[in-house]
């Protein structure tokens, strides 16, 4: 026996101690380093529960490790993963945590619900779901929480305390294979000649002292691999590792090459068969050298090794560039010292790589957020049950793992009677009674509603003065900023207008000789010599181009005395103002501010002025149609609340175009959980759903549910490609890129048929296309499942070839 595979004979005392407390009716919750046995726990109860056990894990490639683990020993297990749904009525249902959460929320739940790596409920994406599943698990479902990466446990036993639980903390911090950490430069060892590069070299010293198996973790997809490969040229085989012909055809040519040499590498793009039925099994053997894994895929591995060496800080998600946390470096480094094969396990470092120090647990909070689906659910079940939706709402928040208030937007207004406006979100009535009517002084001095500013002539234009509205133009201080000369009078009477006026030339026994304005005006024109003019030439060429002299109007020649005036009018001249509804353009009109007509007379105008106008979760549901505004939630509301994320914003968006065929959507729904990757050069948020999306949701950003107003992992593409391969019967391998391998379509697939799954059992509507489109989802996964697919090698097992059908 090797590695995870040796058997613990002897419990420990802190195993046993948490076994009687199971068996005394406790929650509890266990911390303990990576390796020590905190699965061994459950182990020892299977043999005398006395209900249903279901063990949650993080990901779907655990679920199926410890499916064929415990079905090895005899055990009656099944599955949950939303991929696939098998033997529920098993003994020990094996699941990730988020397919439970359904029955939950109907406060259904098993005898014992295990959640493994619980540290999890931190998480930004995932966090949510984990709080909630926690928080309404009945009290006939006991508790077993499993990490070893939390900083305070405690603080999550005086969570369950709260909700009214026994909850006790089981702690160990002492590992059974201790860890030591070494200097890899320091290592001495002769290492053959020829072995070039950096990282190479290293591993060879690792492997002639002794430290190998050793795991490699590198930031991404291409860096593991190129780093597989130089590690496998540099180092000799002497003892080559003999595969069989199913096991050369299932890694491939390249892979073969490296694992023949006891290396491999070990990433999310390889296909599930590759790495749970090839790669893994071998490693967890002891029949590889190196393995080199992207950190990514740290917390899904399921085997020991030696010695591990991090040779990154940081690793890529889609299009987002993380850097390691403390936790998963204590995951990462955990992985080091195989019980019973190795008295320590080592971590090798270098100054410029993640050392011990750096690794430690996590101190768990609370994500910012709350799950909005099941709140939504929650509403819902008020509603059918005749209770309120926003009290409900408000009930599931006292129940977060938190000690302060968490707030949903529904508070302020919780108390309050006979609201005018029927909205129960606060920040919706703050903002309303923000919305002050704007009412301005028309020119018969009656109050109406301001209308935008408009533009208009300035004879048409009325200015106040001294409470009453007179022309702007009887107004000498209209023409300040006006043209240019002396501002005169153009009529006089009680219709009187002001302009302007320039003295253009001096008359002198019938000669025009031009003042300095107009002999500047002459010049420009062109005039070489700047003379003086009879009548005839002074009128015909002259007086023409007065008009350059100002941006008024230019009157006929006036005379005073012996000088020529150019009088210039601006009634013509554009002004912006304010029409009113008596066909006045006013300007500056006095204005006021009134409430909105709802407000004016509601008690509680006071109170929606105190309130804080910022957005809260009741506000984004607002905003994105899911709740009506007495707080009930509307159609699309409903279907979002079946699903985890912002899978049921995309689904009702579509609906809700009748032109949108559903024998198109079927496929386009692979496109909600494929990521980036199918995109290629082109936007991952295109195509017809996602253009749909961003429309309906005009580019909402709300972190964890949209991106540009699309699901968070949303990536054009897979839909074309799961028709190809469901209608065109289309070779795999013929469909990859570069960026797209193997596993990235397995995955897309079974992303595609969970979501399919979920939408055929979820809730009925009184929508047709609600219904039409799980009618359609319902016979699609029918078809799939008649289709038996036989292309996969026999040493995966039967319940491997289920998975990846």
């Amino acid at each position: 026996m090797h590695g995870l595979e040796t058997a613990l004979a002897l419990p420990d005392l802190w195993q046993q101690e948490a076994v009687r407390l199971l068996r005394d009716g406790h929650d509890v919750v266990v911390h303990a380093p990576t390796g020590a046995g905190k699965t061994f726990i459950f182990e020892m109860l299977y043999p005398t529960l006395r209900g249903q056990a279901i063990f949650t894990v993080p990901t779907r490639a655990l679920a199926n490790d410890k499916l064929a683990e415990w079905r090895t020993r005899g055990w009656d297990v099944g599955i949950a993963t939303g991929d696939i749904s098998e033997n529920l009525n098993a003994r020990v249902i094996v699941a990730t945590l988020e397919t439970q959460k359904a029955s939950l929320l109907r406060r259904h739940g098993p005898r014992l619900l295990v959640i493994d790596e619980y540290q999890l409920l931190a998480d930004t994406q995932r966090g949510v779901n984990y709080e909630l599943c926690l928080a309404l698990a009945p009290p006939s479902t006991q508790l077993l929480l499993l990490s070893g990466s939390v900083e305070n446990p405690g603080t999550v036993v005086e969570w369950l305390e709260r909700l009214g639980r026994r909850a006790a903390l089981v702690r160990t911090d002492e590992r059974p294979v201790p860890l030591e950490e070494i200097m890899a430069h320091d290592l001495r060892a002769a290492i053959p000649h020829g072995i070039s590069g950096y990282w190479p070299k290293l591993v060879a010293r690792a492997i002639a002292n002794q430290l190998s198996p050793l795991l490699v973790f590198a930031p991404r997809r291409k860096t593991a691999e190129e780093l597989a490969i130089a590690i496998a040229h540099a180092l000799p085989a002497p003892d080559p590792l003999s595969l069989s012909l199913e096991q050369s055809q299932l890694a491939g040519e390249q892979l073969t090459k490296l694992l023949t040499n006891r290396v491999a590498w070990h990433h999310s793009g390889l296909s599930y068969a590759v790495r749970a039925g090839l790669i893994e099994p071998l490693a967890k053997r002891g029949h590889l050298r190196v393995i080199v894994s992207t950190t990514g895929l740290a917390a899904g591995i399921n085997f020991s090794v030696r010695s591990v060496m991090v040779t990154g800080t940081s690793y890529q998600s889609g299009h987002h560039t993380h850097e390691l946390r403390p936790d998963e470096l204590l995951q990462m480094f955990g992985r080091a010292g195989r019980r019973g094969l190795d008295e320590k396990g080592y971590v090798l470092a270098t100054p410029d790589l993640p050392r011990m120090f750096d690794a430690r647990p996590l101190r768990v909070r609370r994500p910012a957020s709350i799950d909005w689906p099941s709140f939504i659910s929650v509403m819902q079940a008020a509603i059918d049950l005749g209770d309120d939706p926003c009290g409900a709402a408000m009930d599931l928040t006292k129940k977060l793992f938190s000690t302060h208030p968490v707030r949903t937007g529904f508070e302020e207004g919780m108390s309050w009677t006979n609201i005018p406006c029927g909205l129960r979100t606060d920040a919706e009535r703050a903002r309303l009674v923000r919305r002050f009517d704007s009412e301005m002084l028309n020119s018969r001095n009656e109050w109406e509603l301001q209308p935008a500013l408009g533009m208009g002539s300035l004879e048409r234009a009325l200015v106040r003065e001294n409470d009453r509205w007179i022309p702007a133009l009887a107004l000498p201080k209209t023409l300040a900023a006006l043209g240019s000369g002396n501002i005169c009078k153009l009529t006089s009477g009680p219709a009187k207008t002001y302009g302007r006026e320039i003295t253009v030339a001096v008359l002198e026994n019938g000669i025009y000789e031009p003042t300095q304005p107009m002999r500047r005006v002459l010049r420009e024109k062109g005039f070489r010599e700047i003379r003086r003019f009879d009548e005839k030439t002074f009128h015909e060429t002259v007086w023409p181009l007065v008009g350059s002299l100002s941006t008024g109007q230019p009157q006929p020649p006036h005379l005073r005395g012996s000088l020529v005036v150019a009088r210039f009018s601006f009634a013509e001249i554009p002004v912006e103002g304010f029409p009113d509804r008596h066909g006045h353009l006013l300007i500056d009109p006095p204005v006021r501010r009134e409430f909105p007509a709802i407000c004016q007379e509601c008690p509680h105008q006071p109170d929606c002025q105190a309130l804080d106008p910022a957005n809260s979760p009741a506000m984004a549901w607002r905003r994105l149609g899911l709740i009506e505004p007495n707080g009930n939630p509307t159609e699309r509301g409903r279907i979002f609340s079946f699903f985890s994320h912002g899978e049921g914003l995309a689904i009702a968006a579509a609906l809700e175009k009748p032109d949108y065929l559903l024998d198109d959507l079927i496929y386009d729904l692979a496109n909600i959980r494929a990521g980036h990757r199918f995109a290629g050069d082109d936007s991952p948020y295109g195509g017809r759903l996602g253009f749909v999306c961003s429309q309906t949701y005009d580019r909402a950003e709300f972190p964890g549910y949209l991106e540009f107003g699309v699901p968070v992992g949303f990536g054009d593409g897979a839909g074309e490609v799961m028709r190809e391969l469901s209608t065109a019967g289309t070779n795999r391998s013929k469909l990859l890129t570069l960026a797209l391998r193997p596993g990235d379509i397995e995955r897309a697939q079974l992303e595609w048929h969970s979501l399919l799954r979920q939408i055929a059992a979820a809730p009925s509507l009184l929508w047709p296309r609600w219904t039409e489109l799980q009618t359609l989802a319902g016979q699609f996964l029918e078809r799939l499942t008649r289709r038996k697919r036989l292309d996969f090698p026999p040493l995966l097992g039967e319940h491997l070839i289920r998975y990846l059908r």
